[in-house]
């Protein structure tokens, strides 16, 4: 009983310590959102991701950063 104590607690712990891990009344759809937003923003910060996406959708590079930064 002990042991799953301090895994629970341990747990709680990195929830609170790391943004993006969510907490325990967070809903499926929450959590899916967060993922998908967090997505996003790494395809903006990455250059050079955008620019595969920019290139696999046929469009600018500022067009395709604009489309993913409006969904956010």
């Amino acid at each position: 009983m002990n042991e799953r104590l301090n895994m629970s607690n341990s747990f709680e712990v990195l929830q609170n310590k790391y943004v993006g891990t969510g907490h325990s009344d967070m809903t499926k759809w929450e959590w899916g959102t967060n993922i998908q937003r967090d997505t996003l923003a790494s395809n903006v910060g990455h250059k050079s991701r955008l620019v595969y996406m920019a290139v696999a959708q046929n469009e600018s590079i500022f067009r395709t950063k604009f489309n993913f930064i409006t969904v956010i």
